[in-house]
């Protein structure tokens, strides 16, 4: 069973994305803020970190960065979430070593697609 990590800051997104996501059949683990996905990170082996790119304490960008440059730091694949989307967002994404980019809002079932797909790509 593939285990996340979801960083997200509001509580209802949050909540709907892990009802959803279990719901898959995936193990999710949360974090409301950029610093506790981190230490998350640091504990636990995840295939996959969604990252919600402005948080509090640490953003997502920031997370994505520190997350990556961690011994083994290429071996999960990173969805950045994110309202902010304009080009030059998506590319310092993409830039930063994000796998893929959704922009929100989005559909829950769309998400869980791009999940699999990510995970089976």
């Amino acid at each position: 069973m593939p285990r996340l990590l979801l960083a997200e800051d509001e509580p209802v997104l949050r909540m709907l994305v892990c009802d959803t996501l279990e719901d898959e059949g995936y193990e999710i683990d949360v974090a409301c803020d950029g610093e506790e996905a981190m230490e998350k990170i640091k504990l636990t082996s995840y295939d996959l970190l969604i990252l919600d790119y402005m948080m509090p304490r640490l953003s997502g960008l920031d997370v994505l960065v520190r997350a990556r440059a961690l011994p083994g730091g290429d071996r999960f694949k990173i969805l950045m979430l994110s309202a902010k989307n304009q080009l030059t967002d998506k590319e310092k994404t993409a830039a930063a070593g994000a796998d893929d980019f959704m922009s929100k809002p989005f559909s829950p079932l769309a998400l869980s697609a791009k999940i699999e797909e990510m995970l089976h790509a």
